[in-house]
C-alpha cells in the first residue's frame, strides 16, 4: 500500500473502537438506564443532545449495564473520515469483531444473522453526512435481528427514517431533557470532584446551566483552582456558550503560563502523543506535561488501550482553538504547518494535507498535493481529493495546472460531468502548453461528454485524443482508452471497443481506478452478449478493486462498477444482496449523475420495492428519478422513469394508465438515439419493448409477432443476445396469448434453455404472472419426457414456477363468466379498498401500514373476500372482482 492510501494507524484506530476512559468517579444515570430497560424490543436507541450534555458518558454506562446483563457489545467512535464508505465499513468490521459473529460475506450480513443478544454503539454520528454511509446505517437498522440494538450518539437528528421506527415502537429517544442533571445528580457530580456547594448556590448553578454536564464539569474545575469561590456562580451568563466560555476561561486563566501555552498550541491536534506535541513545542518537556495533565485528571482523556495517546474533551478543545485564534492568530498557521510536517515525516500525507489546509497554509498543501495527488488519483480517492481542492482558493490552484486537471477528475467522479466541464473550461488548461496537462484535457473531454449522454460528440473528441496517444501519462491514457471503449461500444463497434480495452490495460500500470474502469466496460460487453456469469465475475472484481478491507468488498464508493454489479445480482434474484449494494451505490450514482447508472439504480430499487408489495416506495423512487432527469436536463432519464412506471401499471392490470404513461415516455429525441446506439440501461428496457408489452396485455397479441421478428434479427446481427433473449420471451408470450400454444411452448423452451445456461432469472420473473401459465406448460412437457430432459433445466424451470406461487384460476385459462351473478353478500367498503390495493400489488404488511390496520386484520379481510367471491387465490379474487365491476 502506498503512503497516500494509508488507513488510520493502529493507535488511532484503537481509539475508535473503545469509549473514552474516565479516570474519576461518575454519577450513575439511573433514570437513563431505567428508560433503556423500559424500551422493550427497540431496534434503535438515539442519544441526542448538544455538545457537553454527557451523551458519550451515558452511552458508556448503558454499554456497561448491557455487558453486566450478558449482552455482547461493540463500539465505534466516528470521525469525518468515516464519510468514505469503505473506511466506515472497515471501522464497522473492526468494531464488530468483538461480537464474535458468524463469518459471512460481509459484516452487514453477519450482524443480520446474529441470533444472540448484542448492542452496537456509534458515537459522534453528527459527523456523518455522506448519503452512502447514512444509507448503510439505515440498512443496519432495518435488518437488525430481534436480539440486536443499535445505539447512536449524535448532536443533531440523524436522517435515519426515525418517524417510521417511532411509529412501529422500534425507537427509543434519549434527548437533551433526559440528559440534564437533576439536583441530586448535580450535587453528587460536584461532590465527587471535591466541589460541594450550598443548596441555594447549587440551585442557582442548575438554573444557569440547565443541568448541562459540561458546564457543571467546568464549574467544578473552576472551584478547584486557587481563589475559586462559589460567589462567581451569580455571574454566569445565561446562554450555553456563555456558560462554557466563562467557566473555561476561569479554568484556563488559573493555569501557569507554561500549561496555558501547551494547551493552546496542542489544541490543533485531534490526538495527542509526545512526538506530535513535541513537533509543535520543540522546547517544552511534552512528556512531563502530558504526564502531569493526565495525573491531575483535568483536561485529557486517554485513549483506551494506548498508554501514550490522548485527546481533549471536545467542548474544551473547541474553546482552546477559539482562544488560540483570538490570542495568537499568527501562530495558527505555524502550528498547523508543524503538525503537517510531523505527519509528513511519519509517512502520513493525508493528515499532513488536512493540517496544511486547516491552518490556511494553502501553498504547503499544494506542495504536498503535487507529490501525492497523482498517486491518490490512480487509487481512485476522488472524494478525498475533491474535498481538498474545494478548500483551496481557485486563484492559488491556477498556478498549478496539473493539480487543476486532477481537480477536474475528482469533481467529475464526485459531483458530476457538468460541474467538471465548467471547471475545465474556466481553468484555461486546454490552452496550457504542458504536454502532460494536455494529455489529461484530451482524456477528460470525451468522458465528460459521454457522461452527459452526448456520445457522438464524445467520439469525435476521443478520436482527437487517441491521435495524440500514447502521451506517457498513464492515468490519462488509460482513462482515454477506457472511455473510448465505452463510447464505441455504445455506438455499436464491439471489436473496436475490445481493442481499446486492451490498450487501456497496457497503459494503466498500477491504477486501481483504471483497472476498475476496464473490467466494468468489459462486463457491460459481456452482459450485452448474454454472458451473465462472466459479466457478474467482472463486475464483482471491478467493485472490489481498491477496497482496503475485505469485510465488505463492494462498498468502496465505486458507483461506476457497483451499480452494474447490483444489476446482475438482482438478475440472479438475490434481491436482498442487490438492495444492500444499492444502499451503497445509488446515492453515489445520484451525486455523479451518470444517466445509465441513474436509470439502472432507481429502476432496480423500484422493482425490488414493487416485488415486496411496497408500491408506494416503488412509485416514489420513480418520481425521484424523473425529477432528477428534469433538474439535470437528461431527457433519457425522464423518459426511462415514465417507461418503468408504465411497466408497473401493466403488472397492476391498469391498461389506460399504462398507455398514458407510455405516451408520455415517447420522446423521439431520446428513442431515436437509443435505436441507433446501445445504451446499457436500455438494452432490454426501451420504448419498443414497452410498446410490445402493452399490446401483449391489452392489445392485439398477433401484431407483436411480426414486429418482434425484424427487431430480433437486428439484435442477433449485432450479437446482442441479452436483448434477443428478452424478445424471444415476449414472442413466446405473444403466441400463447394469441392461441398458438404449440409455437408458444417451442419458443419458450428455447428461451428457457438459453436463460438457464447463464442463470437469468429476473428477465423472466419481471414479466409478471402472465408468464406463469406458459412456463408451467413447458415444465409439464419437460417432466413428462424426463428421460430426455436436462435435469438442470427442469430444476431451473421448477424454481421459476415456484416463484409465481400456486396456479391461479385465470392463469390456467378457465373461461370467465362475464355475466357473473351479483354477490350473495356484498363486500364492505374496507374489503373493496383491500381488493384495490391487492390489485395494485401491495403486500399484506404494506396494506396494513397504508390502511392503519394490523397484519392480522388484513388477513381477516382477505379471508372474507375469498369467501364472498368464492375465490381460491389472491389473483383469482382480483380477476373476479374486476369482472363484477367491484374494482377497476
Amino acid at each position: 500500500m502506498s503512503p497516500a492510501s494509508e488507513q488510520p494507524p493502529p493507535a488511532v484506530f484503537a481509539a475508535k473502537l473503545a469509549p473514552p476512559v474516565r479516570r474519576v468517579a461518575e454519577v450513575r444515570r439511573v433514570a437513563i438506564a431505567d428508560r433503556m430497560q423500559r424500551g422493550g424490543a427497540c431496534k434503535l436507541v438515539v442519544v441526542r443532545a448538544p455538545a457537553g450534555f454527557g451523551k458519550t458518558t451515558a452511552m458508556v454506562q448503558l454499554r456497561e449495564e448491557m455487558e453486566r446483563q450478558g449482552l455482547s457489545t461493540a463500539w465505534l467512535t466516528l470521525d469525518r473520515g468515516d464519510n468514505d464508505v469503505s473506511r466506515f465499513i472497515a471501522g464497522l468490521s473492526a468494531a464488530a469483531g468483538s461480537l464474535q459473529l458468524e463469518q459471512g460475506d460481509n459484516v452487514l450480513d453477519a450482524l443480520a444473522a446474529e441470533s444472540g443478544p448484542f448492542a452496537l454503539f456509534f458515537d459522534d454520528f453528527e459527523l456523518i453526512h455522506d448519503s452512502g454511509v447514512v444509507d448503510l446505517v439505515r440498512e443496519i437498522i432495518e435488518r437488525m435481528p430481534r436480539e440486536g440494538r443499535l445505539v447512536i450518539g449524535s448532536r443533531s437528528l440523524p436522517d435515519l427514517g426515525l418517524g417510521r421506527l417511532r411509529a412501529r415502537g422500534q425507537l427509543l429517544e434519549i434527548d437533551t431533557d433526559a440528559l440534564r442533571f437533576t439536583p441530586v445528580e448535580a450535587s453528587e457530580f460536584l461532590r465527587l470532584r471535591g466541589a460541594e456547594l450550598p443548596s441555594q448556590v447549587l440551585e442557582a448553578a442548575l438554573r444557569k446551566t440547565e443541568g448541562w454536564a459540561a458546564a457543571l464539569w467546568l464549574l467544578a474545575l473552576a472551584l478547584q483552582q486557587p481563589g475559586g469561590s462559589p460567589e462567581f456562580v451569580a455571574r454566569l451568563a445565561v446562554s450555553d456558550r456563555g456558560v462554557a466560555d466563562y467557566l473555561t476561561e476561569e479554568v484556563l486563566s488559573r493555569q501557569d503560563s507554561e500549561t496555558q501555552n501547551f494547551l493552546l498550541r496542542t489544541s490543533v491536534l485531534r490526538h495527542l502523543s509526545v512526538p506530535a506535541c513535541q513537533a509543535l513545542l520543540p522546547l517544552a518537556d511534552c512528556s512531563a506535561m502530558l504526564a502531569r495533565l493526565e495525573r491531575n485528571n483535568v483536561f485529557l482523556s486517554p485513549v483506551a488501550g494506548e498508554s501514550d495517546l490522548y485527546r481533549y474533551h471536545s467542548l474544551f478543545a473547541d474553546f482552546l482553538r477559539a482562544q488560540l485564534a483570538r490570542r495568537q492568530p499568527e501562530e495558527l498557521a505555524r502550528l498547523h504547518l508543524a503538525a503537517s510536517g510531523w505527519y509528513e515525516g511519519q509517512g502520513r500525507p493525508v493528515p499532513a494535507i488536512d493540517h496544511a489546509i486547516e491552518g490556511g497554509d494553502h501553498p504547503h498543501a499544494l506542495h504536498l498535493l503535487q507529490r501525492h495527488a497523482p498517486t491518490l488519483l490512480e487509487e481512485g480517492r476522488m472524494r478525498l481529493l475533491d474535498r481538498w481542492f474545494a478548500a483551496i482558493p481557485p486563484t492559488q490552484l491556477a498556478a498549478h495546472p496539473m493539480l487543476q486537471v486532477i481537480a477536474v477528475w475528482a469533481c467529475c467522479f464526485t459531483q458530476g460531468p457538468w460541474k467538471a466541464m465548467a471547471m475545465l473550461e474556466s481553468s484555461g488548461c486546454a490552452r496550457h502548453d504542458d504536454p502532460a496537462v494536455q494529455a489529461h484535457v484530451r482524456a477528460q473531454r470525451p468522458i465528460l461528454l459521454s457522461m452527459m449522454d452526448r456520445y457522438d460528440e464524445a467520439r469525435v473528441a476521443g478520436e482527437a485524443g487517441v491521435a495524440e496517444s500514447p502521451t506517457g501519462q498513464s492515468f490519462a491514457d488509460s482513462v482515454l482508452f477506457n472511455a473510448m471503449a465505452h463510447i464505441i461500444s455504445v455506438l455499436g463497434g464491439r471489436r473496436e471497443a475490445q481493442q481499446f480495452l486492451e490498450d487501456a490495460r497496457r497503459a494503466q500500470r498500477n491504477s486501481a481506478f483504471n483497472r476498475m474502469y476496464t473490467e466494468t466496460v468489459e462486463g457491460v460487453l459481456d452482459l450485452r452478449e448474454g454472458r451473465l456469469r462472466q459479466a457478474t465475475a467482472r463486475f464483482r472484481m471491478a467493485a472490489a478493486i481498491g477496497s482496503h478491507q475485505g469485510a465488505y468488498l463492494h462498498a468502496n464508493g465505486n458507483a461506476w462498477a457497483g451499480v452494474f454489479f447490483a444489476s446482475v445480482v438482482y438478475e440472479a434474484n438475490d434481491l436482498n444482496a442487490a438492495e444492500r449494494l444499492l444502499n451503497a451505490y445509488l446515492p453515489l450514482a445520484r451525486d455523479v449523475g451518470l444517466p445509465d447508472h441513474l436509470i439502472t439504480s432507481h429502476r432496480l430499487r423500484a422493482r425490488i420495492a414493487f416485488h415486496r408489495g411496497d408500491v408506494d416506495a416503488a412509485f416514489q423512487t420513480l418520481a425521484e428519478l424523473e425529477s432528477l432527469g428534469h433538474v439535470r436536463h437528461l431527457p433519457r432519464v425522464v423518459a426511462s422513469a415514465r417507461l418503468e412506471r408504465s411497466r408497473m401499471f401493466v403488472l397492476q392490470g391498469n391498461g389506460p394508465a399504462a398507455r398514458d404513461e407510455l405516451q408520455r415516455a415517447d420522446d423521439p429525441s431520446v428513442w431515436d438515439a437509443v435505436a441507433r446506439q446501445q445504451r446499457p440501461a436500455q438494452e432490454v428496457d426501451d420504448l419498443f419493448i414497452g410498446c410490445l408489452r402493452l399490446d401483449l396485455h391489452f392489445g392485439d397479441a398477433k401484431s407483436i409477432v411480426s414486429r418482434i421478428d425484424a427487431e430480433w434479427r437486428r439484435a442477433m446481427a449485432s450479437e446482442r443476445r441479452y436483448r434477443t433473449l428478452k424478445l424471444r420471451l415476449l414472442l413466446a408470450m405473444a403466441f400463447h396469448r394469441s392461441g398458438d400454444r404449440r409455437r408458444a411452448i417451442d419458443e419458450m423452451a428455447v428461451a428457457l434453455r438459453e436463460a438457464c445456461r447463464e442463470g437469468f432469472v429476473r428477465l423472466l420473473l419481471d414479466e409478471g404472472v402472465a408468464l406463469a401459465p406458459l412456463l408451467r406448460r413447458v415444465l409439464a412437457e419437460l417432466e413428462a419426457n424426463a428421460s430426455a430432459s436436462d435435469p438442470i433445466l427442469v430444476a431451473y424451470a421448477q424454481g421459476l414456477s415456484d416463484q409465481f406461487g400456486p396456479p391461479a384460476f385465470e392463469e390456467e385459462g378457465t373461461p370467465g363468466d362475464d355475466t357473473a351473478e351479483a354477490l350473495a353478500e356484498p363486500l364492505t367498503a374496507k374489503e373493496v379498498r383491500v381488493l384495490q390495493l391487492l390489485a395494485e400489488g401491495y403486500s399484506n404488511s404494506a396494506m396494513a401500514e397504508k390502511l392503519f390496520l394490523s397484519d392480522s386484520t388484513v388477513r381477516t379481510h382477505l379471508r372474507n373476500i375469498n369467501t364472498k367471491l368464492k375465490s381460491r387465490s389472491r389473483t383469482q379474487a382480483v380477476a373476479m372482482a374486476r369482472r363484477l365491476g367491484v374494482i377497476r
